[in-house]
């Protein structure tokens, strides 16, 4: 063996050996996230369940596709198919809880309560900076109930038995409007994948704006992500508090489910890793980070009509709902592009 192929199958190994180890990492935290889950199925509320939700998705696409090339990939993928089926018993526990507690919002949202609505990306591309917005608003752009609004025309749970794929203009107008911040972003990304997951082909017609007339749904979304991206950038500059370390978060799993490869960067995913709770396995255990949605909680119950944040729940020892299913749901992102790298027929498109 020559000098050069010793170091090229060396630099293999260890490639090869890391990612192996980045593995270990991603099934030992969700599995701590899964048993957090075991204990807590009863409290969950709606976004944290819908997290979890993703991630069965995800870990099933995992064990469906593993590659099977050596015994430590093999007892791998026996962990993942022990994760799935204490996923499987907690999470139909969850959403049995969340029926009875809150029939109303249990019946807006079902549609995405199962994990079969979650589609998990087959093939990845990349944002574009060029799409980063000139100026961006500091306020958010529309409140929570016209999203939800929104959301339930798409799924057709605006009545009993309503009809699907429904978009008015204002939830047009709103959706793909250009400069909003935070919150308001993400959820414009979720609406349009919301919208493709729920088979919602025509989602812009009726929009005449002639400087719009090309764009596509994945246009929006390469836009939208293109500024997430730009969002957590700048989060990692300026530094992490309660609010901005939830979104950055937020960004990766919308971002990541969206097919943009880019949001999967290895240093991100050792932040997310080390906000878990390594004893209770849930995410957001933290004092500002509780003393933020205590407050944001307050806030919801004296402005009864203007919900600032979701849902947001805290669970026993402060544990964050929200922050948990959308840590986890990221996690599996993680994992499924970390086995689809070792596939090199789905390496990321550039």
């Amino acid at each position: 063996m020559t000098k050069a192929l010793l170091v090229a199958v060396l630099t293999l190994t260890a490639v090869s050996a890391s990612r192996e180890e980045v593995i270990d990492e991603l099934l030992g935290s969700l599995s701590r996230g899964a048993s957090f889950l075991e204990k807590e199925h009863l409290h969950i509320n709606l976004d944290g369940v819908v997290g979890f939700l993703i991630l069965q998705a995800e870990l099933k696409e995992a064990v469906r596709t593993w590659p099977h090339t050596d015994p430590v990939s093999w007892a791998q993928r026996t962990s993942a198919v022990s994760l799935v089926k204490q996923l499987d018993q907690s999470l139909a526990k969850a959403v049995e809880a969340l029926q009875q507690n809150d029939p109303k919002y249990y019946a807006e949202f079902e549609p995405l309560l199962t994990w079969r609505f979650w589609l998990i990306p087959q093939e990845w591309s990349t944002t574009d900076p060029s799409l980063v917005y000139s100026s961006t608003s500091t306020m958010e752009c529309y409140d929570e109930q016209l999203s939800d609004k929104c959301m339930t025309l798409l799924l057709g749970t605006w009545k009993n038995k309503g009809t699907p794929c429904i978009v008015t203009k204002s939830c047009r107008d709103t959706m793909t409007r250009f400069g909003c911040p935070h919150y308001s972003l993400s959820h414009q990304l979720l609406y349009f994948m919301i919208g493709t997951m729920r088979g919602c082909s025509q989602m812009l017609k009726g929009d005449m704006r002639a400087s719009r007339a090309n764009m596509t749904e994945r246009s929006y979304q390469k836009i939208f992500c293109s500024n997430m991206m730009k969002n957590n950038q700048e989060t990692l500059q300026d530094g992490f508090t309660g609010q901005t370390q939830d979104i950055f978060i937020e960004n990766i799993l919308l971002c990541g489910l969206a097919g943009f490869s880019d949001f999967y960067k290895p240093d991100w995913l050792q932040h997310i890793l080390s906000l878990q709770d390594q004893e209770l396995g849930c995410f957001g255990r933290d004092g500002k980070i509780i003393s933020q949605i205590i407050g944001d909680e307050l806030l919801e119950q004296l402005q009864l009509h203007r919900r600032v944040k979701r849902r947001e729940k805290t669970l026993r020892d402060g544990c964050s709902s929200h922050m948990t299913g959308v840590a986890v749901s990221a996690l599996g992102g993680y994992l499924n592009y970390y086995l689809t790298e070792q596939d090199i027929t789905k390496r990321p498109l550039t």
